[in-house]
């Protein structure tokens, strides 16, 4: 009777293992964390008791405060309560240190397998003829191929539309291709974005120019736009930029030019609208410097037009073209106009492989060599073109053959 009287308070807690097995227990509230253990051992792996490492081997975490429940505490001196969760855990084997031969097995391997030091290069290598590479005609040896590169596009372009003016479909297949330049068209602006910064009051033709500068971005356009508000420049138009409507005109009255004479044979008419259309498709692949670096580069004090021409030479980086202004200006912007000479062999060699002759039957080769003409980044999309990149292929694999021998 007393001892009903004075035990202690009963609790009930849920127990649960990383297997997945829930269950309750009731246990008084003096009760030790070792003796819960074994009974939580009982229930879910009977006759486990008979190893008394067992019992040390697990644990008891109190789930909501992730605690590990110590041995010798009683459940009341761990502060559990009524219905709380209990995870009963084995622990993990701790790790095992290696053996002293195995580390020495280990460490003679890492040995074998080391880099040799300089003076074992330099012992091994004692009986080689001694060269120094020359970093300067490195870079001179990788321009002239830019400029080699170039040449073969430019003879190569002339070839293409040698063929396809025979082909009766290519004055449609031209059609079509300028009508895609038309909407893939560089100089078009964002009109979101315009109609954002008029809204904001800026004038239409300045915010036109701030977003060309700032890559359509219009956080960075109005900012752009406050910082030059009273520059009295800032209507000036950007550097190497030209109005829309000149070209075009000239393209109209050199399209009537041509039309005019012509219009008393079929064929004739269709070879200069043939031509026109090359036209146009040159005009619009024309180099367009970075007018950031336009900008940048004639505060230092150079004319316009020798920017730009550097610029072109130079792919449009800018470190690269303050080089060439500084050193020798080569090569000279006339020098990328210039073709391959058409008897060398390197030249042959391109126009008797039969997938480069198959490959400038397409119009879309032809879009793709006056493309990566005017700007050489373009080069990778064309090389992963299905249509064009086995044909740039052959040509690179041509040029490094030649080029070794």
């Amino acid at each position: 009777q007393e001892e009903k009287i004075f035990a202690g308070k009963v609790l009930r807690l849920h127990v649960c293992t990383m297997e997945g097995a829930e269950w309750l227990e009731e246990v008084p509230e003096d009760t030790t964390v070792e003796k819960l253990k074994e009974r939580c051992l009982k229930h879910c792996l009977p006759g486990s008791l008979e190893d008394p490492k067992t019992v040390t081997h697990h644990k008891l975490i109190h789930a909501t405060s992730e605690k590990v429940l110590t041995d010798t505490k009683t459940v009341l001196e761990e502060n559990i309560q009524d219905r709380d969760v209990l995870l009963l855990v084995k622990k993990r084997a701790p790790t095992l240190l290696p053996k002293m031969s195995d580390v020495v097995a280990e460490e003679k391997r890492k040995q074998e397998q080391k880099a040799p030091d300089k003076d074992a290069i330099l012992k091994a290598t004692a009986n080689l003829p001694a060269r120094s590479a020359d970093r300067s005609v490195t870079h001179h040896n990788m321009r002239d191929f830019q400029t080699e590169l170039r040449k073969i596009l430019v003879s190569l372009i002339e070839v293409a539309q040698k063929l396809l003016a025979l082909n009766p479909d290519a004055v449609e297949l031209f059609k079509k291709a300028n009508a895609m330049l038309d909407e893939d068209e560089e100089d078009r602006v964002d009109e979101i974005a315009l109609r954002q910064l008029t809204e904001m009051g800026f004038p239409e033709s300045r915010a036109v120019k701030a977003l060309r500068l700032n890559h359509m971005s219009v956080t960075q356009a109005m900012e752009w736009l406050i910082e030059h508000a009273d520059d009295p420049s800032v209507d000036a138009p950007l550097p190497g930029s030209a109005p829309a409507e000149a070209p075009a005109e000239g393209a109209a009255s050199s399209a009537e030019a041509t039309a005019g004479p012509s219009s008393e044979e079929g064929g004739e008419e269709a070879k200069d609208e043939l031509t026109e259309i090359f036209k146009k498709i040159r005009r619009k692949r024309e180099f367009r410097p970075d007018p950031r670096a336009v900008i940048a580069l004639m505060e230092m004090g150079f004319d316009e037009k020798e920017v730009v021409d550097a610029l072109r030479v130079n792919n449009n980086q800018q470190n690269a073209a303050c080089e060439w202004l500084l050193g020798d200006r080569k090569p000279s912007p006339e020098d990328l106009d210039k073709g391959i000479d058409t008897n060398s062999p390197l030249f042959q060699a391109i126009l008797e492989n039969p997938v480069v002759q198959l490959g400038l039957t397409n119009p879309k080769t032809l879009l793709a060599f006056e493309d990566m003409l005017e700007n050489p980044l373009n080069s990778t999309q064309w090389m992963n073109d299905p249509e064009t990149g086995p044909v740039m292929l052959q040509i690179s694999r041509i040029f490094q053959t030649l080029n070794r021998t």
